[in-house]
């Protein structure tokens, strides 16, 4: 093969990777590891996250309530 590609910063076209400008409200994002799907609509009960808080709004520390995936391993769905 000539020449060389980088691979280095590049991420998956649906990854979150923290970047809260990629997000809307109702944004509904899904953990790439278990495919647990946060909606803001619900919330999240295991870690007392109210109905109704963007993704974005979540505390840093969050993570996924089924595998505990980090925050920034999500892929936005909707």
């Amino acid at each position: 093969m000539s020449g060389s590609t980088s691979f280095e910063g590049s991420s998956f076209e649906g990854s979150y990777g923290g970047d809260a400008s990629r997000l809307q409200d109702d944004s509904i994002l899904e953990c790439k590891v278990c495919w647990y799907r946060y909606d803001p609509e619900q919330g999240d009960d295991v870690w007392q996250i109210e109905p109704g808080t963007p993704f974005s709004q979540l505390p840093d520390h969050w993570r996924c309530p089924q595998c505990d995936g980090a925050k920034k391993q999500f892929m936005v769905v909707r």
